[in-house]
């Protein structure tokens, strides 16, 4: 799949303060405390192209150091290069490479990362360190992406609310993932009880109580081996006597 990146880098929420009234601008987060605006042709319609852009870029620095990068990649073959700002001035490139054997740390955008204050979180070799991935860069794989990822996070008032809500989701993604996996690897485990004798056993009527017991039967045959009928009553009498936590469990 193609990758495209045209994309100014710095803290998340200097850019979000950078880019009021700016229409349009949407600030997508990344990891580190980071965030990233797409440069798109709307954009540089309001601030300007060329100079009157690094002069933008200049006095938004101003308040923290950032980063015009952009990356094109297609199969193998691609380029990169980035430029810095800090302090109401260009310090750093511009930088350009569409060679890519050399230690990670040098690529463009690589190194314009590690100006900005990205570290890396791993102990491999420094010339294996990816600061691009380690970022979030890989994230989306073009503009129209980043800016989805923008719009998404404008509920949130700063990074660290979007961070909190980011992390949740994930939670309840991997959550989801855990039980729908767990369900997959259940769906062949015989039980020693059917649905019937357990609504008789339970006094239950049909519903997703029966479907809880069911795969807590489930889950002590993988635990336990197979169950005899009247083991596997008594054990699921254990269990609906724990009430709501047993019922949670299932």
């Amino acid at each position: 799949m193609p990758y495209e990146l045209n994309a100014v880098i710095g803290r998340f929420d200097l850019l979000r303060s950078r880019t009021v009234g700016v229409r349009g601008a949407a600030v997508a987060p990344l990891r580190q405390r980071m965030g990233l605006v797409p440069v798109t042709e709307h954009l540089l319609d309001q601030l300007g192209s060329g100079p009157a852009f690094e002069r933008i870029l200049s006095h938004w620095s101003r308040g923290g150091p950032i980063a015009h990068v952009e990356a094109e990649f297609h199969g193998g073959d691609g380029h990169q290069s980035a430029a810095v700002w800090r302090a109401g001035a260009r310090v750093w490139g511009p930088a350009s490479t569409g060679d890519f054997t050399g230690p990670r740390e040098d690529w463009p955008i690589n190194a314009a990362l590690a100006r900005l204050g990205v570290v890396p979180r791993s102990t491999e070799r420094a010339d294996h360190h990816d600061l691009f991935l380690e970022v979030g860069l890989g994230w989306e794989q073009d503009t129209d992406g980043w800016r989805s990822a923008g719009r998404t996070a404008r509920r949130a008032a700063s990074y660290d609310e979007w961070d909190e809500e980011h992390s949740a989701e994930q939670e309840r993604t991997a959550r989801a993932a855990a039980e729908s996996e767990r369900r997959r690897r259940l769906a062949d485990v015989p039980v020693a009880l059917d649905g019937k004798a357990i609504m008789e056993l339970l006094g239950l009527p049909p519903g997703p109580l029966i479907g809880a017991a069911t795969r807590h039967l489930q889950d002590l045959h993988l635990e336990r081996g197979p169950l005899s009928p009247e083991e596997a009553a008594s054990r699921l009498r254990t269990w609906a006597a724990e009430g709501d936590t047993g019922r949670r469990r299932g």
